[in-house]
């Protein structure tokens, strides 16, 4: 796996919109952010198109997408925001350049299917929030940049009634829920077999969340892990006649046959306090009666 280098103070850094709009009244904040650590910032040149919802049409979004994978100098580009996009324009993109010239890909939630065709390509991305929330929450920004200085060294939080103890070492993959079930069957399609897998998901039925999950446990997907961490599910509807699950329990009882150690609640995702996350770095979780503890070799 190639792992990016970290960043230090002068570094360029990129940013680009693959899915939804953005404003430059936007991204202002997170520019002024970005620069008080020292980063010159370089902004794709249709960052601020408009096509219906999306931040351009698929043409503009993709060509901002190759030449920030390609830029020879920059060391990391990061997603200006989540919503619905980038599963449109990952078909065409080339990795090549990317790989003469690693750099860290930064988001979450849209930004799974980037992740997990990078991860195929064998480089490291991070998992974590994105420039439209760098001033919702201080610990997520703060983590976002211990991550790229690689001063990222361990997450600890509290125990949850449902996780299942271990320890273990192992690269992490996965992301968005919903976005992982869509890349099933197509190239961009995770091997999770040996990796730990970190799921999370915002406003969705529980029977989606009991119908992905079965997916992943009839594909596979579930059987071989070291481990698994869930992470935010927020906002969950349901019908009018209940489920009668929580979406931590409709997780609980897929893995409910498997050995490995599983930790509910990890602060990540569709959640304000959004942690930082390696992927494609070796990682070991903890899970003990006490806390989980996320370290990074």
């Amino acid at each position: 796996m190639i792992i990016p280098p970290y960043l230090k103070k002068g570094d360029e850094v990129i940013l680009i919109a693959t899915a939804r709009k953005i404003s430059f009244d936007e991204l202002q904040p997170a520019i002024t952010i970005l620069k008080s650590y020292g980063l010159n910032v370089i902004l794709g040149k249709h960052i601020f198109e408009i096509d219906n919802q999306f931040a351009g049409n698929d043409l503009e979004r993709g060509t901002d997408l190759q030449w920030g994978l390609n830029h020879k100098t920059a060391k990391a580009i990061i997603i200006a925001r989540g919503g619905y996009g980038s599963v449109r324009l990952v078909e065409n993109l080339d990795f090549s350049e990317i790989k003469k010239h690693p750099k860290w890909l930064v988001g979450y939630s849209d930004v799974t299917v980037l992740h997990s065709a990078l991860h195929n390509e064998g480089i490291a991305t991070l998992h974590a929030t994105m420039p439209l929330n760098f001033t919702k929450n201080e610990d997520a920004t703060k983590s976002l940049f211990d991550a790229l200085f690689g001063n990222l060294l361990e997450t600890r939080i509290d125990k949850h009634l449902c996780n299942k103890d271990g320890n273990v070492s192992a690269e992490i993959v996965g992301g968005n829920l919903s976005l992982i079930y869509s890349l099933s069957g197509t190239p961009f399609d995770l091997n999770t077999d040996g990796k730990i897998l970190f799921i999370e998901d915002l406003d969705e039925y529980l029977y989606h969340i009991d119908r992905m999950m079965m997916q992943l446990k009839l594909s596979g997907k579930l059987k071989n892990l070291a481990g698994l961490i869930v992470g935010g599910m927020s906002d969950m509807k349901d019908n009018q006649i209940p489920f009668g699950k929580t979406a931590i329990e409709i997780i609980s009882d897929a893995v409910m046959g498997y050995k490995y150690p599983v930790c509910f609640d990890f602060p990540a995702g569709h959640v304000d306090r959004n942690l930082s996350i390696y992927f494609g770095k070796k990682a070991n979780l903890i899970i003990d009666s006490g806390n989980t503890t996320l370290t990074y070799g």
